[in-house]
């Protein structure tokens, strides 16, 4: 298999949009399940393959990255590889889903066609234009009641400034859902027995004037199908390939996730119209896909995936060359040769040895802290692929143990979770206690949760006297000057980069007055 028939794409959605649902859905699509266990928020029996930390299971919400690689076969035959990230949705976890969208080279947003385009979907779509992924919409659920389908369409392309293409069609939605139609094929897929699940039942027709259709649905329901049908492809874009890979185009597909309507198309317009492995930024130059030695970057360090074994994996997103199991890699961080003997392709919970990867693929890189978020692996150690910021936190705590005798064990889960990008740790110049900071409430609870689950230590989280943080840069003499009046305020991150810790933003502000020669920073490049 070649780069071009790579698709590395990612799932976005607000909660509860069935993100997590179709993500099962393409995977026993794509032949990689068999069987699809429906996700309810609490308590199922069956839990979705991609959701495997123990939170996640207890909220029925996705909170880490999962990565699957699977195979299909495209309408022509061929065969294409599909890296399939399924994201956070959940608006605590902005910053690893950030993460996650550096390591993709498209998206599938889904809404819900009842509530439409909301908050945390708008601002996913913003990082993915920030980069232009290029989007595919697919508005879920339209076998339940939901707002008019131009109405969404709408939504999209106003809210989001994008020209949008419908793909197929609703034959009514809720109660009068009849199926869905395809317009560049002309097939009608239809429900089956009382469940009203794609069962298969399907059938192809020369267009929407065709006869045959009212042998198919209700009278009611053509005479809906033709005008709303006509009145679609008329009045909104038609589908340019180029306007889509450049980010101003999103092709929409309604369907239901969960009884499997609009999956197979959904999954075909991936494989046919979303961009293979694309150009990375990077220093110097950035880094094509057809470049021949091997580059990739670290965009998540994942610890106790199989709390049996302890382990940490690096997902690393490679970029270009032909990747083989054993060779020597030099990561940007320390600077010094690796040898990557046991890389992993996942299916969530499931791997298999890696002997070979190419541009386009996520593999794990197990390791013992070497590896690190941002991280640059290649060959020849002359690049560094850029665009992995981390965030200034939006929430300050300290973290006091219930058992003081687990000091030891607390630094170093703090050092573990830190090191996967979960939270940030800050270290006070003055004062032992250390700081943690997040930029998300959820984030708060996924340290308290791991920290019991993982690392044996029961803790509980205090008031920090700060509210914010910002990095410092500036000339020695300048940041010298500054700590003579603020070593109060001073913490040092993890890497050892001096940060100013702010009781609020007003304290910022006036410290970026006071010191013109230093810069206060939100982000820090990694």
């Amino acid at each position: 298999m070649t780069t071009a028939s790579r698709r590395t794409f990612a799932i976005i959605s607000h909660p509860d949009a069935g993100k997590t649902t179709l993500t099962e859905k393409l995977l026993l699509e794509g032949g990689a399940i068999h069987l699809a266990g429906e996700v309810k928020a609490r308590g199922a029996n069956r839990r979705a393959r991609s959701d495997w930390m123990k939170i996640e299971q207890q909220r029925g919400i996705s909170v880490t990255s999962s990565v699957m690689t699977f195979e299909r076969a495209d309408r022509d035959g061929n065969v294409i590889m599909f890296n399939l990230l399924d994201t956070p949705g959940h608006e605590d976890f902005s910053e690893d889903t950030y993460r996650t969208l550096t390591a993709v080279d498209s998206a599938v947003m889904v809404i819900d066609a009842a509530k439409g385009i909301e908050p945390q979907t708008r601002k996913l779509f913003e990082v993915c234009r920030l980069r232009n992924v290029p989007i595919i919409t697919f508005v879920n659920k339209v076998d339940r009641e939901g707002r008019d389908p131009f109405a969404l369409l709408d939504e999209v392309a106003d809210a989001l400034a994008l020209d949008v293409c419908p793909m197929n069609w609703p034959v009514g939605m809720g109660g009068q859902f009849e199926g869905i139609f395809d317009f560049a094929t002309g097939t009608l897929r239809q429900p089956s027995g009382p469940s009203k699940e794609y069962e298969g039942k399907s059938a192809t027709f020369s267009g929407l004037d065709d006869p045959k259709l009212a042998d198919a649905i209700s009278a009611e329901g053509l005479a809906r199908l033709r005008e709303e049908g006509e009145l679609a492809q008329a009045g909104y874009e038609p589908f340019d390939l180029a306007a889509y890979r450049h980010g101003d185009l999103t092709p929409v597909f309604f369907g239901s996730a969960l009884k499997l309507f609009g999956v197979t198309e959904l999954i075909d317009a991936i494989s046919a119209h979303a961009p293979p492995p694309r150009e990375q930024p990077a220093e110097p130059a950035p880094i094509s896909p057809d470049r021949s030695d091997v580059t990739g970057f670290i965009f998540k360090v994942q610890a106790n995936m199989d709390p049996q074994h302890r382990d940490r994996i690096a997902f690393m997103r490679l970029c270009s060359g032909k990747f083989r199991r054993g060779m020597k890699l030099t990561p940007s961080g320390t600077g010094k040769p690796i040898a990557v003997h046991s890389p992993i392709l996942f299916f969530a919970q499931d791997r298999e040895l890696a002997d070979e990867a190419f541009p386009g693929d996520i593999i794990g890189i197990p390791n013992h802290g070497t590896l690190r978020v941002g991280d640059t692996l290649s060959e020849k150690a002359d690049v560094r692929i850029t665009g992995l910021p981390n965030f200034a936190p939006e929430i300050l705590r300290r973290v006091a143990l219930r058992d003081p005798t687990k000091t030891k064990q607390l630094r170093k889960a703090l050092d573990d979770l830190s090191e996967e990008g979960v939270i940030q740790v800050f270290y006070p110049e003055i004062g032992s206690q250390s700081i943690i900071g997040v930029v998300g409430q959820l984030q708060l609870d996924v340290l308290i949760s791991r920290l019991e689950a993982e690392y044996k230590v029961e803790a509980v989280l205090e008031a920090s006297p700060f509210d914010t943080a910002r990095w410092l840069t500036g000339s020695e003499a300048a940041l010298r000057n500054f700590a003579d009046y603020n070593r109060g305020n001073l913490a040092k991150d993890r890497d050892g980069n001096p940060v100013y810790m702010a009781k609020s933003a007003w304290d910022v502000g006036y410290q970026q007055d006071k010191n013109p020669d230093l810069t206060f920073s939100a982000t820090k490049e990694r």
